[in-house]
């Protein structure tokens, strides 16, 4: 990667790591906010679940916003505000404030991750597009295994509500370095049209198409595990198992910290093959399933350990490829839309799954709960079977059906182009100008 993509890469890996932090830190203080304000795990879990249910409301607004008025702009303001509800959230004094103090975090996170896909792909060459996603997102998973460790020694001496202010605290010299150190967007050498802003219409038909949701419902099945385990792991390890705050975070980071591995390796072999998601994706699902149902099966807190490290490792080897196609396939002006559609499933999910597993968990066991999850792993994998494998396919299935979006297969010469393209011949004039 050039030197433009190296630090937009690293100012973003950042930025998502505070991001996922700050949304993971209620997850491990979740047994001290329920002693509290005397909470059930239903209750708990619809804390996690209302933040899902902004967040998940905001990804597409989200990507039309960075679309039509600069994905800079959009991230730098999504950071400003969820670092202040953060703030909010360790002053919260009962239930009802923060449900409603998450669910405006929800909204101000909702639109980033868009807004940063497209900032990626501004920024980046399409050879090497994917690899650089993958790190980028790997901080997602690092953030689990950092997060409990950084956050253990101050929620053990000063509370719970600590965490929440410093998150908030590191949130505002994230919001400083980007606004200060981000590169300006490169020339764009891959889809035509990248500079076009997104007409109502075109939006609409992206919208429409259902093979696009198919990439959503391939996110939906991963975060389904990814967030059904997240959340209640360190509550499952406390009570099941007796083990302390500080003995919890290190063990959460064992599988967070495989799952990180696999996300940045998972990038670099969906540049590999251009997309083929279903040789990635049902492997690795497969090899996810399996080991949920072994997790759920084995008596000791090693082979628990053991098999959730295989769990996610197999869910998150997939995850980039389910991006790759329509990442290198759209105009970057439409990347925005594109991926909020596809972050959308995973952030219902998030929506979904901790409040269903607390509600599992409190009719039946932790392990009832956790074994449902195979269901996301079944999903994903139907759902890669499902999709445009590369982007002649994408194009037929998706781009062919949009106004002004026929774009040109990454790679190909000029000459290649579809007819659909619009083109603007130069005229003598215009060439003895240039």
């Amino acid at each position: 990667m050039d030197r433009t993509a190296r630090i937009t890469v690293g100012l973003l890996f950042v930025a998502w790591l505070i991001d996922y932090a700050d949304r993971l830190v209620i997850n491990f203080v979740l047994p001290d906010i329920g002693d509290e304000f005397d909470l059930d795990h239903g209750q708990l879990g619809l804390l996690v679940s209302v933040f899902f249910a902004a967040y998940a409301l905001c990804q597409i607004p989200g990507g039309f916003l960075a679309d039509r008025f600069g994905a800079k702009r959009v991230t730098l303001a999504a950071i400003l505000i969820w670092s202040a509800f953060t703030a909010l959230t360790g002053a919260a004094w009962s239930f009802a404030v923060l449900l409603i103090l998450r669910f405006l975090f929800g909204v101000a996170e909702g639109v980033f991750p868009a807004a940063s896909t497209k900032l990626l792909v501004e920024r980046t060459h399409v050879d090497n597009r994917m690899k650089a996603q993958g790190l980028v997102l790997s901080s997602n998973a690092l953030a689990a295994a950092v997060g409990p460790l950084a956050v253990a020694p101050l929620v053990a001496v000063f509370g719970w509500r600590s965490a929440f202010y410093s998150m908030a605290a590191v949130g505002i010299l994230v919001f400083v370095a980007v606004r200060l150190w981000l590169p300006g967007s490169r020339q764009q050498d891959g889809p035509t049209e990248a500079a076009v802003p997104p007409a109502g219409p075109a939006v609409k038909a992206l919208l429409g198409r259902w093979v696009m949701w198919r990439f959503s419902l391939m996110t939906f099945g991963y975060s389904l595990i990814l967030w059904g385990l997240n959340t209640w792991i360190p509550t499952y390890l406390h009570e099941e198992h007796d083990v302390s705050l500080a003995q919890s975070g290190a063990l959460i980071a064992i599988p967070a910290l495989a799952a990180a591995a696999c996300t940045a390796f998972g990038g670099r072999i969906a540049d590999r093959l251009g997309g083929h998601q279903r040789k990635v994706v049902v492997p690795g699902m497969t090899v996810a399933a399996v080991s949920l149902v072994c997790m759920v099966l084995w008596p000791t807190l090693t082979g628990f350990i053991v098999f959730a490290t295989l769990a996610v490792s197999g869910a998150s080897i997939g995850f980039i490829s389910f991006q790759t196609v329509p990442l290198r396939s759209l105009p970057s002006a439409y990347v925005g839309v594109a991926s909020g559609m596809i972050i959308f499933g995973g952030q219902v999910a998030g929506m979904v799954a901790p409040a269903a597993l607390g509600f599992i968990a409190d009719a039946f066991s932790f392990e009832a709960g956790f074994a449902c999850l195979v269901l996301g792993a079944v999903l994903s994998a139907v759902m890669s079977l499902c999709t445009p494998q590369d982007t002649p396919a994408f194009q037929k299935a998706v781009c062919a059906h949009l106004p002004r979006l026929t774009p040109e297969t990454p790679g190909t010469p000029e000459t290649s182009r579809t007819p659909e393209t619009p083109e603007t011949p130069e005229t003598p004039e215009t060439e003895r100008a240039s």
